[in-house]
């Protein structure tokens, strides 16, 4: 072998380095997409309603069109927005869950009723708000529970 190629061989050749900064571009212009395209869904709860523990309960797949309803341990039915005050007739319950009915199809959702019960609460409050929901056209309902206990 000749001494031109002993110190070719000789000689330590740089390894092939990636470039990974357009890697890491990519990936937080993936997860910026990703957050801006979401719609996340916020159910407001009422602090003072203290949802019953069901074992086998689990997390409904299809969270938009919920018509949420609070039902305090005294039997005050109270909106998504506490601020606007308790309703009490079922009249009133039935224009409540009527005008989210009527947004919730325009938007293309199914409305549903999530009944928030207090674990206090006695059912004859409950059945009077799925009836009044009965009455504007929402059928479904969706019973708020823990699976574990807090």
């Amino acid at each position: 072998m000749s001494k031109k190629l002993r110190t070719l061989n000789a000689q330590t050749e740089d390894e092939a380095k990636m470039d990974m900064s357009p890697m890491i571009d990519m990936v937080f212009l993936l997860l910026v997409f990703f957050i801006v395209v979401s719609t996340p869904m916020v159910v407001k709860m009422d602090a003072e309603v203290k949802p019953s523990v069901a074992y086998n309960a689990k997390k409904p797949e299809q969270k938009h069109g919920r018509i949420v309803v609070n039902i305090r341990s005294d039997g005050t039915i109270f909106p998504v927005e506490v601020s606007e005050g308790a309703i009490e007739t079922e009249d009133d319950i039935t224009e409540y869950v009527r005008k989210f009915k009527e947004e919730f199809e325009n938007q293309g959702f199914d409305p549903r009723l999530h009944l928030r019960g207090d674990k206090d609460s006695v059912f004859k409050h409950s059945r009077k708000v799925i009836k009044a929901a009965a009455a504007a056209g929402v059928d479904s309902v969706i019973f708020s529970a823990f699976d574990f206990e807090k």
